[in-house]
């Protein structure tokens, strides 16, 4: 796709649908998770997406709420998100474990973590628990608590042949704190410094995650826009599989990094308000096209 500048004038292809960052992009949370903050035009954007029922789901890389919970928590503070709207990591994890025949595995996490795995029928189990090296798969997600125990149990798992998930892999998020840490970045250095064996990341960039989301939109990747605050994440996996990159100045990014960025990671728009994705997806699509 031609590498627009943000903002520029160069027209865009049509969008049918839409992936939205929660993060930086629609509130902000406090590093305990305990509260959220909406972040301008949250709830009209998403209020007039519902009304026009244009197709959208939120992707976050937040995985200590079920899918589930994490749609209710964000319905409370006025986001119109039904549950099959909200995607984590979990959602993907739980696809991808049962798509390729694993039955159980040892959730580094807190217990929100893993119940996107129990709801598609994977046994799932935690450090200190009966059989919990003796597993199909390793996940790590939120887990605030890691511990050596949770750690040392990973790697036995990994030592006896289990695969490794990962939930997010970014070392940074936006939170109400400004720029924080992800745990789950720096648990899986810890536990592949032991097991050196491959991960599959399931949260953004990974195309795990953006197929996820375009399955669950019933739409082409091609037809989507993905829209963020990180060029690291929502640019980079919209731009390596041809959806449209909108990029927000609410998160860790600014409008002046966004122009400064190399084409693989800027935006093809940059937003200066959110309200302004409406226009957007009226100027760059039409009706949206599901497919068959």
């Amino acid at each position: 796709m031609p590498g627009a500048r943000p903002g520029g004038s160069r027209s865009l292809p049509a969008i049918h649908g839409l992936v939205l960052d929660v993060d930086g992009t629609l509130l902000l949370s406090d590093r305990a998770l305990g509260g959220y903050e909406l972040l301008p035009g949250a709830i009209e954007t998403l209020s007039a997406l519902a009304r026009r029922n244009f197709p959208f789901v939120l992707l976050t890389n937040g995985s200590a709420y079920a899918p589930r919970d994490q749609a209710a928590k964000l319905r409370a503070i006025g986001l119109p998100v039904e549950e099959r709207q909200m995607i984590t990591p979990s959602s993907v994890t739980a696809d991808h474990m049962r798509r390729h025949g694993i039955a159980s595995a040892l959730v580094l996490g807190v217990r929100g973590v893993g119940q996107a795995l129990l709801d598609v029928g994977i046994e799932t189990r935690y450090t200190g628990e009966a059989g919990d090296t003796e597993v199909d798969a390793v996940y790590v997600g939120w887990h605030p608590q890691c511990g050596m125990p949770d750690i040392e149990a990973a790697a036995r798992a990994l030592w006896g042949g289990a695969k490794l998930y990962v939930g997010s892999n970014i070392p940074f998020f936006a939170t109400k704190q400004g720029r924080t840490i992800g745990y789950s970045y720096a648990i899986v250095r810890a536990i592949r410094g032991l097991a050196n064996v491959p991960m599959i990341v399931t949260g953004k960039p990974s195309r795990h995650a953006l197929q996820f989301a375009a399955r669950a939109l019933g739409l082409p990747v091609r037809g989507l826009a993905v829209v963020g605050d990180d060029p690291a994440v929502e640019a980079i996996m919209a731009r390596r599989d041809g959806a449209v990159a909108v990029g927000v100045t609410t998160g860790i990014t600014s409008r002046e990094q966004w122009a400064r960025l190399p084409v693989a990671r800027r935006a093809h728009r940059v937003l200066g308000a959110l309200p302004e994705l409406l226009g957007l997806v009226d100027g760059a699509g039409r009706r949206p096209r599901r497919r068959a």
